[in-house]
Protein backbone atom coordinates (compact mmCIF):
# COMPACT_ATOMS: atom_id res chain seq x y z
CA UNK A 1 0.00 0.00 0.00
CA UNK A 2 1.75 3.17 -1.10
CA UNK A 3 1.07 6.10 1.68
CA UNK A 4 -1.12 7.95 -1.17
CA UNK A 5 -3.57 4.96 -0.71
CA UNK A 6 -2.94 5.18 2.78
CA UNK A 7 -6.60 5.78 4.91
CA UNK A 8 -6.43 9.07 6.61
CA UNK A 9 -8.42 10.67 10.04
CA UNK A 10 -7.84 14.31 11.50
CA UNK A 11 -6.79 12.61 14.79
CA UNK A 12 -6.02 8.75 15.75
CA UNK A 13 -6.44 8.15 19.17
CA UNK A 14 -4.19 4.85 20.70
CA UNK A 15 -6.54 3.54 23.90
CA UNK A 16 -9.66 2.39 24.61
CA UNK A 17 -10.10 3.42 28.28
CA UNK A 18 -11.94 6.45 29.64
CA UNK A 19 -8.77 8.51 28.73
CA UNK A 20 -9.39 8.10 24.58
CA UNK A 21 -13.04 8.18 24.57
CA UNK A 22 -13.58 11.16 26.23
CA UNK A 23 -11.12 12.69 23.55
CA UNK A 24 -12.87 11.39 21.40
CA UNK A 25 -16.39 12.47 23.13
CA UNK A 26 -14.97 16.05 23.39
CA UNK A 27 -13.87 16.74 19.84
CA UNK A 28 -17.05 14.96 18.17
CA UNK A 29 -18.61 17.89 20.01
CA UNK A 30 -16.37 20.12 17.80
CA UNK A 31 -16.78 18.01 14.72
CA UNK A 32 -14.13 16.67 14.82
CA UNK A 33 -13.62 13.35 13.68
CA UNK A 34 -11.30 10.77 15.34
CA UNK A 35 -10.42 7.22 15.39
CA UNK A 36 -9.74 4.96 18.34
CA UNK A 37 -7.47 1.97 18.46
CA UNK A 38 -7.67 -0.40 20.83
CA UNK A 39 -5.23 -3.27 21.21
CA UNK A 40 -8.19 -5.57 23.16
CA UNK A 41 -11.36 -4.11 23.60
CA UNK A 42 -12.93 -1.09 25.32
CA UNK A 43 -11.97 -0.61 28.93
CA UNK A 44 -9.95 -3.39 29.27
CA UNK A 45 -8.05 -2.79 32.41
CA UNK A 46 -11.67 -2.60 34.64
CA UNK A 47 -12.87 -5.70 32.55
CA UNK A 48 -9.74 -8.15 32.81
CA UNK A 49 -6.85 -6.33 35.03
CA UNK A 50 -8.72 -6.05 38.57
CA UNK A 51 -9.42 -8.49 41.15
CA UNK A 52 -12.83 -10.22 42.31
CA UNK A 53 -13.23 -8.19 45.00
CA UNK A 54 -11.53 -5.01 43.31
CA UNK A 55 -13.69 -1.30 44.25
CA UNK A 56 -12.78 2.22 43.85
CA UNK A 57 -10.47 3.95 46.83
CA UNK A 58 -12.08 7.31 45.85
CA UNK A 59 -15.91 7.92 45.74
CA UNK A 60 -18.44 7.27 43.05
CA UNK A 61 -18.83 11.63 43.23
CA UNK A 62 -15.51 11.50 41.61
CA UNK A 63 -16.41 9.64 38.40
CA UNK A 64 -16.76 12.61 36.00
CA UNK A 65 -16.55 11.78 32.51
CA UNK A 66 -17.25 14.37 30.08
CA UNK A 67 -21.24 14.86 30.23
CA UNK A 68 -21.42 12.03 31.97
CA UNK A 69 -21.24 12.41 35.60
CA UNK A 70 -22.11 9.58 38.24
CA UNK A 71 -24.64 11.30 40.03
CA UNK A 72 -26.17 13.60 37.39
CA UNK A 73 -26.13 12.19 33.81
CA UNK A 74 -25.66 8.60 34.36
CA UNK A 75 -28.17 8.62 37.54
CA UNK A 76 -26.02 6.74 40.25
CA UNK A 77 -27.66 6.86 43.32
CA UNK A 78 -24.58 6.45 46.10
CA UNK A 79 -22.50 9.34 45.31
CA UNK A 80 -20.46 8.61 48.28
CA UNK A 81 -20.00 4.51 48.06
CA UNK A 82 -17.55 3.14 46.10
CA UNK A 83 -18.40 1.00 43.02
CA UNK A 84 -17.02 -2.14 42.58
CA UNK A 85 -15.70 -3.57 39.66
CA UNK A 86 -18.82 -4.79 37.56
CA UNK A 87 -20.69 -1.69 38.55
CA UNK A 88 -17.28 0.45 37.28
CA UNK A 89 -17.75 -1.87 33.65
CA UNK A 90 -21.11 -0.58 33.55
CA UNK A 91 -20.89 2.88 33.98
CA UNK A 92 -18.04 3.24 31.73
CA UNK A 93 -20.09 1.09 29.12
CA UNK A 94 -22.67 3.47 29.16
CA UNK A 95 -20.18 6.33 28.49
CA UNK A 96 -19.39 4.06 25.35
CA UNK A 97 -23.02 3.71 24.29
CA UNK A 98 -23.72 7.91 25.43
CA UNK A 99 -20.48 8.82 23.18
CA UNK A 100 -21.22 6.73 20.03
CA UNK A 101 -17.01 6.37 19.52
CA UNK A 102 -15.65 5.29 16.05
CA UNK A 103 -13.87 2.47 18.17
CA UNK A 104 -11.77 -0.04 16.51
CA UNK A 105 -10.96 -2.84 18.73
CA UNK A 106 -8.85 -5.60 18.87
CA UNK A 107 -6.30 -3.67 17.02
CA UNK A 108 -2.76 -3.02 17.85
CA UNK A 109 -0.65 0.07 17.14
CA UNK A 110 2.72 -1.04 16.08
CA UNK A 111 4.31 2.51 14.89
CA UNK A 112 3.68 5.99 15.13
CA UNK A 113 6.09 8.08 13.20
CA UNK A 114 5.97 11.92 11.66
CA UNK A 115 5.21 12.06 8.27
CA UNK A 116 7.44 14.84 6.19
CA UNK A 117 5.45 17.71 5.69
CA UNK A 118 3.75 17.51 8.71
CA UNK A 119 1.15 14.87 10.40
CA UNK A 120 1.72 11.46 11.36
CA UNK A 121 2.01 7.64 10.07
CA UNK A 122 -0.02 5.22 12.29
CA UNK A 123 0.71 1.52 11.51
CA UNK A 124 -1.07 -0.49 12.62
CA UNK A 125 -2.42 -4.68 12.75
CA UNK A 126 -5.09 -3.82 10.33
CA UNK A 127 -3.22 -1.61 8.36
CA UNK A 128 -1.82 2.06 8.17
CA UNK A 129 -3.75 5.61 8.81
CA UNK A 130 -2.44 9.27 8.29
CA UNK A 131 -3.64 12.22 10.28
CA UNK A 132 -2.69 15.68 11.50
CA UNK A 133 -2.85 14.44 15.22
CA UNK A 134 -2.25 11.56 17.43
CA UNK A 135 -3.12 11.27 20.94
CA UNK A 136 -2.01 8.65 23.28
CA UNK A 137 -4.08 7.53 25.79
CA UNK A 138 -2.59 4.13 26.69
CA UNK A 139 -2.01 4.95 30.42
CA UNK A 140 1.39 3.58 32.29
CA UNK A 141 0.61 0.21 33.03
CA UNK A 142 1.93 -1.65 30.06
CA UNK A 143 4.50 -3.57 31.96
CA UNK A 144 4.14 -5.25 35.16
CA UNK A 145 6.85 -5.12 37.21
CA UNK A 146 8.97 -7.49 38.55
CA UNK A 147 12.54 -7.14 40.29
CA UNK A 148 15.56 -8.95 38.69
CA UNK A 149 16.12 -10.89 41.52
CA UNK A 150 12.70 -12.32 41.43
CA UNK A 151 14.35 -15.13 39.10
CA UNK A 152 16.38 -16.70 41.86
CA UNK A 153 13.91 -17.95 43.92
CA UNK A 154 13.14 -20.98 44.69
CA UNK A 155 11.17 -22.71 41.50
CA UNK A 156 8.86 -24.45 44.02
CA UNK A 157 7.37 -21.09 45.27
CA UNK A 158 4.39 -19.58 43.57
CA UNK A 159 4.73 -16.39 42.19
CA UNK A 160 2.47 -14.23 40.43
CA UNK A 161 1.90 -10.10 39.63
CA UNK A 162 -1.14 -8.47 41.64
CA UNK A 163 -2.29 -7.96 37.18
CA UNK A 164 -3.06 -11.72 37.24
CA UNK A 165 -4.51 -11.66 41.00
CA UNK A 166 -8.73 -12.81 40.54
CA UNK A 167 -8.83 -14.23 44.58
CA UNK A 168 -6.88 -16.39 46.80
CA UNK A 169 -8.14 -19.32 45.23
CA UNK A 170 -5.19 -19.03 43.27
CA UNK A 171 -2.59 -19.47 45.34
CA UNK A 172 -1.50 -23.41 47.08
CA UNK A 173 -1.97 -23.90 50.50
CA UNK A 174 0.41 -21.87 53.06
CA UNK A 175 1.81 -18.47 53.83
CA UNK A 176 1.78 -15.54 51.32
CA UNK A 177 4.11 -12.77 51.33
CA UNK A 178 2.52 -9.67 49.32
CA UNK A 179 5.51 -7.50 48.12
CA UNK A 180 4.57 -3.61 47.82
CA UNK A 181 2.10 -1.33 49.94
CA UNK A 182 0.53 0.78 47.32
CA UNK A 183 -3.42 0.91 47.11
CA UNK A 184 -3.18 -2.60 45.39
CA UNK A 185 -0.88 -3.94 48.01
CA UNK A 186 -2.41 -3.44 51.27
CA UNK A 187 -6.41 -4.27 49.78
CA UNK A 188 -4.40 -7.92 48.36
CA UNK A 189 -3.06 -8.29 51.70
CA UNK A 190 -6.42 -7.65 53.29
CA UNK A 191 -8.14 -10.28 51.15
CA UNK A 192 -5.82 -12.80 52.51
CA UNK A 193 -6.09 -11.82 55.69
CA UNK A 194 -10.17 -12.27 55.41
CA UNK A 195 -9.24 -15.71 53.90
CA UNK A 196 -7.96 -16.32 57.28
CA UNK A 197 -4.57 -16.95 55.36
CA UNK A 198 -0.93 -16.55 56.75
CA UNK A 199 0.04 -13.17 55.48
CA UNK A 200 3.58 -11.28 55.41
CA UNK A 201 3.90 -8.44 54.27
CA UNK A 202 7.18 -6.46 52.67
CA UNK A 203 6.24 -2.31 53.74
CA UNK A 204 7.06 -0.19 51.11
CA UNK A 205 7.38 3.55 51.15
CA UNK A 206 3.73 3.92 50.68
CA UNK A 207 2.11 7.60 51.85
CA UNK A 208 -1.05 6.23 53.48
CA UNK A 209 -4.38 8.81 53.82
CA UNK A 210 -7.24 9.07 56.52
CA UNK A 211 -10.77 8.04 55.06
CA UNK A 212 -13.24 9.29 57.71
CA UNK A 213 -12.20 12.29 59.22
CA UNK A 214 -14.24 14.55 61.32
CA UNK A 215 -17.28 13.96 60.10
CA UNK A 216 -16.93 13.42 55.92
CA UNK A 217 -14.68 11.87 54.22
CA UNK A 218 -11.28 12.71 53.71
CA UNK A 219 -11.38 13.06 49.92
CA UNK A 220 -14.39 15.52 50.37
CA UNK A 221 -13.08 18.00 52.30
CA UNK A 222 -9.59 18.23 50.16
CA UNK A 223 -11.96 18.88 47.54
CA UNK A 224 -13.66 21.37 49.25
CA UNK A 225 -10.64 23.28 50.14
CA UNK A 226 -9.61 23.04 46.57
CA UNK A 227 -6.84 20.92 47.02
CA UNK A 228 -7.92 18.48 43.48
CA UNK A 229 -7.65 21.85 41.53
CA UNK A 230 -3.73 22.37 42.27
CA UNK A 231 -2.23 22.48 39.02
CA UNK A 232 1.75 20.72 38.75
CA UNK A 233 2.95 24.17 37.93
CA UNK A 234 1.64 25.24 40.96
CA UNK A 235 2.37 22.62 43.38
CA UNK A 236 5.06 23.21 45.60
CA UNK A 237 7.37 19.50 44.65
CA UNK A 238 6.06 19.14 41.01
CA UNK A 239 8.73 16.39 41.17
CA UNK A 240 7.31 14.66 44.12
CA UNK A 241 4.10 14.67 43.55
CA UNK A 242 4.80 13.11 40.27
CA UNK A 243 7.11 10.13 41.66
CA UNK A 244 4.77 9.47 44.59
CA UNK A 245 3.40 6.39 45.03
CA UNK A 246 -0.56 6.86 45.60
CA UNK A 247 -1.40 7.15 49.01
CA UNK A 248 -3.60 3.85 50.01
CA UNK A 249 -6.74 3.52 52.11
CA UNK A 250 -9.88 1.30 50.92
CA UNK A 251 -13.31 1.42 49.26
CA UNK A 252 -14.26 -1.85 51.28
CA UNK A 253 -16.62 -1.99 53.30
CA UNK A 254 -18.30 1.61 52.98
CA UNK A 255 -14.48 2.99 52.97
CA UNK A 256 -11.92 3.45 55.67
CA UNK A 257 -8.25 3.79 56.35
CA UNK A 258 -5.28 1.02 56.24
CA UNK A 259 -3.02 1.22 59.13
CA UNK A 260 -0.33 -1.58 58.94
CA UNK A 261 0.03 -1.27 62.26
CA UNK A 262 -3.20 -2.57 63.45
CA UNK A 263 -3.25 -5.07 61.08
CA UNK A 264 -0.23 -6.63 62.79
CA UNK A 265 -1.88 -6.47 66.51
CA UNK A 266 -5.35 -7.68 65.25
CA UNK A 267 -4.25 -9.99 62.83
CA UNK A 268 -1.12 -11.10 63.00
CA UNK A 269 0.22 -9.68 59.48
CA UNK A 270 4.18 -9.91 59.81
CA UNK A 271 5.56 -7.30 58.42
CA UNK A 272 9.38 -6.64 57.30
CA UNK A 273 10.79 -3.81 55.46
CA UNK A 274 11.34 -3.18 51.57
CA UNK A 275 12.34 -6.29 49.89
CA UNK A 276 15.80 -6.16 48.87
CA UNK A 277 17.19 -9.29 47.41
CA UNK A 278 16.21 -13.10 47.10
CA UNK A 279 17.73 -16.32 46.50
CA UNK A 280 16.19 -20.10 46.61
CA UNK A 281 14.64 -19.74 49.79
CA UNK A 282 16.26 -17.00 51.99
CA UNK A 283 14.91 -13.78 51.91
CA UNK A 284 16.72 -10.43 52.50
CA UNK A 285 14.70 -6.95 53.99
CA UNK A 286 15.85 -3.10 54.28
CA UNK A 287 16.15 -2.26 57.55
CA UNK A 288 13.50 0.42 56.59
CA UNK A 289 10.02 -0.74 58.60
CA UNK A 290 9.99 1.88 60.96
CA UNK A 291 11.23 4.46 59.27
CA UNK A 292 8.13 3.54 56.37
CA UNK A 293 6.08 2.95 58.58
CA UNK A 294 6.73 6.26 60.68
CA UNK A 295 6.59 8.28 56.59
CA UNK A 296 3.07 6.51 56.20
CA UNK A 297 1.82 8.06 59.39
CA UNK A 298 3.47 11.73 58.62
CA UNK A 299 1.44 12.12 55.73
CA UNK A 300 -1.32 10.60 57.03
CA UNK A 301 -1.17 13.05 59.61
CA UNK A 302 -0.28 16.21 57.13
CA UNK A 303 -3.74 15.06 55.67
CA UNK A 304 -5.60 15.53 59.08
CA UNK A 305 -3.22 18.69 59.35
CA UNK A 306 -4.50 20.10 56.12
CA UNK A 307 -7.87 19.71 56.42
CA UNK A 308 -8.29 21.08 60.41
CA UNK A 309 -6.65 24.21 58.68
CA UNK A 310 -9.29 24.55 56.40
CA UNK A 311 -11.78 23.94 58.96
CA UNK A 312 -10.69 26.80 61.50
CA UNK A 313 -9.85 28.74 58.36
CA UNK A 314 -13.64 28.61 56.97
CA UNK A 315 -15.18 28.81 60.57
CA UNK A 316 -16.85 25.15 60.01
CA UNK A 317 -18.12 23.12 63.01
CA UNK A 318 -17.65 19.52 62.62
CA UNK A 319 -16.73 17.34 64.80
CA UNK A 320 -13.30 16.64 66.68
CA UNK A 321 -11.27 13.85 66.21
CA UNK A 322 -9.37 12.05 69.23
CA UNK A 323 -5.51 12.56 68.44
CA UNK A 324 -3.46 9.96 66.70
CA UNK A 325 -1.93 7.12 68.19
CA UNK A 326 0.68 4.36 67.19
CA UNK A 327 -0.78 1.37 68.53
CA UNK A 328 2.40 -0.64 67.82
CA UNK A 329 5.62 0.04 66.48
CA UNK A 330 8.68 -2.75 65.64
CA UNK A 331 11.70 -2.53 68.55
CA UNK A 332 13.60 -4.92 66.59
CA UNK A 333 13.13 -5.81 62.36
CA UNK A 334 14.27 -9.26 60.57
CA UNK A 335 15.92 -8.58 57.76
CA UNK A 336 16.28 -12.22 56.35
CA UNK A 337 13.78 -15.03 56.58
CA UNK A 338 14.04 -18.25 54.78
CA UNK A 339 10.64 -18.59 53.62
CA UNK A 340 10.36 -23.06 53.81
CA UNK A 341 10.50 -22.07 57.95
CA UNK A 342 8.05 -19.52 57.84
CA UNK A 343 5.31 -21.70 55.72
CA UNK A 344 5.39 -19.37 52.88
CA UNK A 345 4.59 -20.92 49.89
CA UNK A 346 3.90 -18.01 47.51
CA UNK A 347 4.93 -14.41 46.78
CA UNK A 348 2.70 -11.58 45.29
CA UNK A 349 4.06 -9.04 43.59
CA UNK A 350 2.16 -5.41 43.69
CA UNK A 351 4.92 -3.41 42.96
CA UNK A 352 3.33 -1.30 40.01
CA UNK A 353 3.81 -1.25 36.71
CA UNK A 354 6.03 0.42 34.14
CA UNK A 355 5.02 2.29 30.64
CA UNK A 356 6.14 0.80 26.99
CA UNK A 357 6.41 3.47 24.43
CA UNK A 358 8.74 1.79 22.00
CA UNK A 359 6.33 2.09 19.21
CA UNK A 360 6.35 6.17 19.40
CA UNK A 361 9.15 7.91 17.17
CA UNK A 362 8.99 11.01 18.49
CA UNK A 363 12.38 13.34 20.37
CA UNK A 364 9.36 13.81 23.48
CA UNK A 365 10.97 11.44 26.07
CA UNK A 366 12.97 12.07 28.78
CA UNK A 367 16.18 9.95 29.96
CA UNK A 368 13.53 7.98 32.28
CA UNK A 369 11.55 7.08 29.34
CA UNK A 370 8.52 9.09 30.64
CA UNK A 371 6.51 12.00 28.18
CA UNK A 372 7.72 15.56 28.47
CA UNK A 373 4.13 17.69 27.97
CA UNK A 374 2.52 20.63 28.82
CA UNK A 375 -1.07 19.64 29.93
CA UNK A 376 -0.60 16.46 27.58
CA UNK A 377 0.53 18.40 24.95
CA UNK A 378 4.32 17.55 23.58
CA UNK A 379 7.50 19.12 21.98
CA UNK A 380 6.39 17.27 18.66
CA UNK A 381 3.46 19.35 16.54
CA UNK A 382 0.50 17.12 17.21
CA UNK A 383 1.34 14.49 19.64
CA UNK A 384 -0.63 14.57 22.66
CA UNK A 385 -0.86 12.36 26.17
CA UNK A 386 -3.93 12.17 27.90
CA UNK A 387 -4.68 10.21 30.77
CA UNK A 388 -1.40 10.04 33.06
CA UNK A 389 -1.07 11.14 36.77
CA UNK A 390 -0.69 15.28 37.15
CA UNK A 391 -0.87 15.40 33.53
CA UNK A 392 -2.56 19.05 34.97
CA UNK A 393 -3.52 17.79 38.47
CA UNK A 394 -4.19 15.40 41.02
CA UNK A 395 -7.01 14.27 39.12
CA UNK A 396 -5.36 13.93 35.61
CA UNK A 397 -4.89 10.20 36.01
CA UNK A 398 -8.01 9.36 37.37
CA UNK A 399 -12.33 9.93 37.27
CA UNK A 400 -11.93 13.20 38.79
CA UNK A 401 -9.96 15.08 36.02
CA UNK A 402 -10.39 13.30 32.73
CA UNK A 403 -13.02 15.97 31.74
CA UNK A 404 -11.30 18.94 32.48
CA UNK A 405 -8.08 17.41 30.82
CA UNK A 406 -10.02 16.03 27.37
CA UNK A 407 -11.69 19.78 27.22
CA UNK A 408 -8.44 21.29 27.33
CA UNK A 409 -6.93 18.65 24.98
CA UNK A 410 -9.85 18.94 22.02
CA UNK A 411 -9.58 22.70 22.07
CA UNK A 412 -5.91 22.19 21.72
CA UNK A 413 -6.21 19.99 18.73
CA UNK A 414 -9.05 22.31 17.00
CA UNK A 415 -7.10 24.87 17.23
CA UNK A 416 -4.13 22.97 15.65
CA UNK A 417 -6.27 21.16 12.85
CA UNK A 418 -7.55 24.96 12.18
CA UNK A 419 -4.48 25.96 11.27
CA UNK A 420 -2.92 22.97 8.67
CA UNK A 421 -4.32 22.38 5.25
CA UNK A 422 -5.65 18.58 5.16
CA UNK A 423 -3.78 17.08 2.45
CA UNK A 424 -3.59 13.44 2.66
CA UNK A 425 -1.25 12.67 -0.06
CA UNK A 426 1.91 14.96 -0.21
CA UNK A 427 4.38 15.45 -3.22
Amino acid sequence: MTECQTNHTPVVIVGGGQAGLSTAYCLKKKGIESIIFERYEKFHSWRNNRWDSFCLVTPNWQCRLPDFHYDREYGGTDPDGFMLKDEIVDYVDAFAEMSQPDLRENVEVTRVAPRKGGGFKVETSIGAWTCEHVVIATGGYDTPIEPPFAANLDPEVFQMHSVDYRNVDQFPVGGVLVVGTGQSGVQLMEDFVRAGRDVHLAVGPAPRSPRKYRGRDATDWLNDAGHYGITIAEHPDPLKAMRQTNHYMSGRDGGKEIDLRRFHVDHGVELYGSLADMNGSKLNFMPDLATNLDDADRSYMGIRNQIDAYIAREGIDAPEEPPFEKVWEPTTERTEIDLSKEGITSILWAIGFRPNYSWIEADVFDARGKPVFDRGVTAQKGLSFIGLGWLNTWGSGRFLGIEEDSRYLAEKIATQLGAVTKQVCHA
